[in-house]
């Protein structure tokens, strides 16, 4: 099988350029041919080469909408895909899925498309959501199947009507496996908070910032893994709020293993998700994990059982959340160990690989028809 990835951006590092990255390695080694092609290099592309991934960048292909960019991006996209000769095409997020699925529609290509958060959900204004489901409905025609990454994701497409509910399958995201020395230890003192996020809408390091200002009395250290264009505003905000002095800004982490081994609680502060690879992480390495309820972080975490979901924009909910665990190892402990046995048994690598794997073929196979 020859297949072509498609995703919109180089130069920022995230879930779904990771997703590409490790569904591409995977399905070379299971002996197909892959490539990804996305737009200009940068930190993906870095990460491609290190995992000994071809890819092929696209001078025109951008995240923001401009339709004399995108029309040279379709155009480009139309040589190189012509050039590779793929069996299927993988789109991922939604610019490179709008001008993907176009791409394959006039070249006779099937398409597959992964969203990663519909850009119709509710991260965008009203006005926004509504141009951006038009564009949805519109590209939907020309994909065979779309995968969501998530029950979630699947629901939001049932409910605005951006695809026919047979086009749509739920693959979870998996993780590759570490071992037994990357695993969390629940005790330690102060006890080291961390979270892994991109510094920038949608996530929430604000309310973050304004829960663990509530906690000056407990003992505790963040370490914030990520980059982004709030970095100065959140620091100010830490500032503002005389925790700075035990928040490490640790920047991005292109693999934050060793970082969450020697943490004992996770935490992610965040507006929207779709289902973030960062919770999967903390769940292998077997943390106690605090969570915004949003998208579809509750179908990895159950509430109490193996995580604690919060509202989001709730510091008062997260500070009461956190507080609890900081004081109470042993709860900790039974969190942590309840999350790695849920990683185990639902969100590995293999697992995601063979259910895409299957989805291409079952493609594949209808095309042929």
């Amino acid at each position: 099988m020859r297949i072509a990835y498609v995703i919109t951006r180089s130069d920022a590092v995230g879930g779904a350029s990771i997703h590409v990255r490790d569904l591409a390695r995977e399905m070379m080694a299971r002996g197909h041919q892959a490539e990804v092609f996305l737009g200009g290099v940068g930190p993906v592309t870095d990460q491609l080469e290190q995992a000994g991934v071809p890819y092929r960048p696209l001078s025109f292909l951008r995240r923001a909408v401009h339709p004399i960019l995108d029309w040279k991006a379709f155009r480009e996209l139309s040589n190189a895909l012509a050039e590779f000769r793929p069996d299927i095409v993988s789109t991922h997020t939604a610019k490179a899925g709008w001008i993907g699925r176009a791409v394959c529609a006039r070249l006779g290509i099937p398409a597959v498309y992964t969203p990663h958060g519909w850009p119709a959900g509710d991260r965008f204004p009203p006005l926004k959501r509504q141009v951006f489901a038009a564009a949805e409905r519109i590209a939907a025609r020309q994909a065979r199947v779309i995968i969501c990454v998530c029950e979630h994701e699947k629901q939001v497409a049932i409910d605005k009507r951006l695809a026919r509910p047979e086009q749509l399958v739920v693959v979870y995201n998996g993780v590759r496996d570490v071992g037994p020395e990357l695993r969390a230890v629940a005790g330690g003192a102060p006890v080291r908070l961390i979270s892994v996020a991109r510094l920038d809408h949608p996530k929430d390091h604000a309310t973050l910032i304004d829960a663990l200002s509530r906690l000056a009395n407990l003992d505790w250290r963040l370490d914030l893994v990520g980059d982004g264009p709030l970095r100065h505003s959140i620091h100010a905000r830490a500032q503002a709020a005389r925790i700075a002095d035990r928040i490490r800004f640790l920047g991005y982490s292109a693999d934050p293993a060793a970082l969450l081994a020697r943490s004992q609680i996770f935490v992610l502060s965040s507006r929207a998700e779709a289902f973030p690879r960062s919770v999967l992480e903390a769940m292998r390495a077997g943390l106690a994990i605090i969570a915004s309820d949003v998208g579809g972080v509750g179908e990895a975490l159950d509430n109490g059982s193996n995580g604690i979901l919060v509202p989001r924009k709730d510091p008062i909910a997260l500070s009461n959340a956190l507080g609890e665990l900081i004081e109470d190892a042993d709860r900790r402990r039974r969190l942590g160990t309840a999350a790695r046995l849920t990683y185990e048994v639902r969100f590995r690598l293999d697992a995601m690989i063979e259910r895409t794997a299957a989805v291409y073929e079952s493609v594949l196979r209808n095309a042929a028809r």
